[in-house]
């Protein structure tokens, strides 16, 4: 087939097969959208489950923190979160490993005490025995 050809023949397909997403990234959107929900539940062990026991988190501040404390931090009485929607959503697929990315306006109360931050973020996933795992997570305050 000649190349104007193939162009014709793509030009005559519909939209929504031109458009049609990659079932990975669907998967892993859902995925990155339940760890959301769990956070804001403070649902511990399906916050847990979607982490790798090697996770670490750089936060805005320049501090690395390890599973264990990045989740007693989210299930701290201290804190609690409001429902938050991600935008500017993208993920990037290296193989058997996924950068998701995008920004969060988040509200809540620490200590009783209302915030709301605005940032952008960094999710690794890396693919370990068949299932997609949270590793990193690099978070950046955009100023208001």
């Amino acid at each position: 087939m000649t190349t104007r050809r193939a162009a014709l023949a793509l030009l005559a397909l519909p939209a929504a097969v031109l458009a049609a997403p990659d079932p990975l990234v669907a998967r892993l959107q859902a995925q990155a959208d339940a760890w959301d929900r769990a956070i804001v539940a403070k649902n511990r062990a399906a916050i847990e489950a979607n982490m790798a026991d090697d996770f670490r988190q750089i936060d805005a501040r320049g501090n690395v923190e390890t599973k264990a404390s990045f989740v007693d931090g989210l299930v701290s009485p201290d804190l609690q979160l409001d429902p938050y929607s991600v935008e500017d959503f993208d993920v990037r697929l290296y193989g058997d490993t996924a950068l998701l990315s995008g920004r969060s306006r988040m509200t809540g109360r620490y200590q009783g005490r209302p915030f709301s931050t605005h940032y952008r973020y960094i999710d690794i996933y890396v693919k370990r025995g068949g299932a997609w795992k949270i590793v990193s997570v690099q978070i950046s305050p955009i100023p208001e």
